[in-house]
């Protein structure tokens, strides 16, 4: 029920320790002379030789004094929103609209590839009743877009041939 003891007695394994601060806190000596390199060396190793200036590109002050003033007085950068309305004009006209009817293959291809992953794991039961009803859907809206595009076709075989068989082109 006492309290132990602060310092235990050293063991017959341990020898006493001096209480001198271990050697990795002792700060390191320093050479009685300094170590200095020849001035050849330094010639050699190019420490005195100067980095070659290289001009930045400057900044047209008229332009920043302008920008200055547009920020001052209406608190917006308006240079910088009409590069921002550039950038998003030319990432537009790069980017041709995708085809629907494209989109519609890619996905049900990723529904299939997804309902195959789940039949390898086992879970198939519970997925297949909704994977397979969104590539139903996936597929009337690419028979839609099928029947838009013949028709618009028609429309244009029809205006290139007005004088033709138009019955044929309805079969």
């Amino acid at each position: 029920g006492n309290a132990l003891p602060l310092h235990w007695p050293p063991t017959s394994s341990k020898q006493s320790v001096p209480a001198s601060s271990p050697p990795a806190c002792q700060p390191s000596r320093l050479p009685a002379r300094p170590h200095l390199r020849p001035a050849k060396v330094c010639q050699a190793a190019d420490a005195y030789t100067r980095e070659k200036f290289k001009p930045q590109p400057t900044r047209d002050l008229e332009k920043e004094k302008q920008r200055l003033q547009n920020i001052l007085a209406t608190g917006k950068d308006e240079v910088e929103e009409n590069v921002k309305q550039v950038l998003v004009q030319r990432k537009e006209e790069e980017m041709p609209e995708p085809d629907r009817f494209e989109e519609l293959i890619h996905e049900i291809q990723e529904r299939r590839e997804f309902l195959a992953q789940m039949e390898a794991l086992g879970q198939d039961k519970e997925y297949r009743g909704i994977v397979l009803t969104e590539i139903s859907q996936k597929m009337h809206e690419m028979e839609i877009i099928d029947k838009k595009r013949s028709e618009e076709i028609r429309q244009i075989m029809t205006k290139d041939f007005p004088g033709g068989n138009k019955s044929n082109l309805h079969d």
